[in-house]
């Protein structure tokens, strides 16, 4: 990915975070903030840092699934 196109989606979720966070909306805060996040996750791994996908790929795996969390905390 070209290097302005980076500087492009940083801005943009830049901006988008600010806009979250000043919007009285929680539905809409929350929505704009991860659209943010989702940015600045692919100027992160859109650069081909492999070290650092491989990092994010073993967090995602080591996380508990739901499934596995909603049967722990079942009723008896």
């Amino acid at each position: 990915m070209p290097w302005w196109l980076d500087l492009v989606l940083m801005a943009v979720a830049a901006l988008l975070w600010l806009k979250g966070s000043e919007n009285m909306d929680d539905v809409w805060s929350v929505f704009l903030k991860a659209l943010a996040v989702v940015a600045v996750i692919v100027v992160l791994l859109g650069g081909r840092q492999i070290v650092f996908e491989i990092a994010a790929l073993g967090l995602a795996l080591w996380l508990p699934s739901a499934a596995r969390c909603d049967r722990e905390h079942e009723p008896l």
